[in-house]
């Protein structure tokens, strides 16, 4: 499976709050031959690092795509700069933030394109809580641990809930 992550923690002016320009960025996804096919829960979390930023709502989707880890990386910032995003400072407050996680287990690092799995993703609860509830089997590709293992060793879940 392939894996992306979701976020927006700023309403869009054409998409609305944050959860349905979520929403809409999975439509705009399928719009370009992304098969969305299984989905998490809706989350809510503090921004990372702390700031004084809105919370975020987060989601992870697996697809399936023809397009390789590159292509499918260029479509993701094809949609996010659809819906409004500039990237300009790292961590900044963000209309949307799609991020490819994991595709079908590659490791890629120290290379052009995506660096997969996504280098930080172990260590973001607004991932891998969403993860867990799509795919509680997951192992990460570079270091074989468990989802469960690596749930276990997050510190701050604390903050993040789900949202219905």
């Amino acid at each position: 499976m392939i894996f992306i992550a979701l976020g927006a923690n700023l309403p869009s002016v054409e998409h609305g709050s944050p959860r349905q320009t979520l929403e809409k960025a999975i439509e705009a996804l399928e719009g370009k031959g992304i098969t969305c096919f299984t989905r998490s829960h809706w989350y809510e979390s503090a921004p990372v690092p702390p700031s004084g930023q809105p919370n975020y709502i987060n989601g992870v989707i697996s697809i399936r795509t023809k397009a390789k880890p590159a292509e499918l990386l260029a479509i993701l910032h094809e949609v996010e700069a659809e819906f409004g995003r500039v990237r300009q400072v790292r961590n900044e407050a963000r209309v949307l933030d799609l991020d490819l996680i994991d595709y079908a287990g590659e490791v890629l690092r120290g290379q052009a394109g995506p660096e997969l799995p996504h280098p930080r993703m172990q260590d973001r609860s607004f991932v891998l809580l969403p993860l867990q509830d799509i795919a509680p089997d997951w192992c990460h590709p570079e270091t074989g641990q468990t989802l469960a293992e690596l749930v276990a060793g997050l510190s701050g879940t604390d903050d993040i809930k789900v949202v219905v």
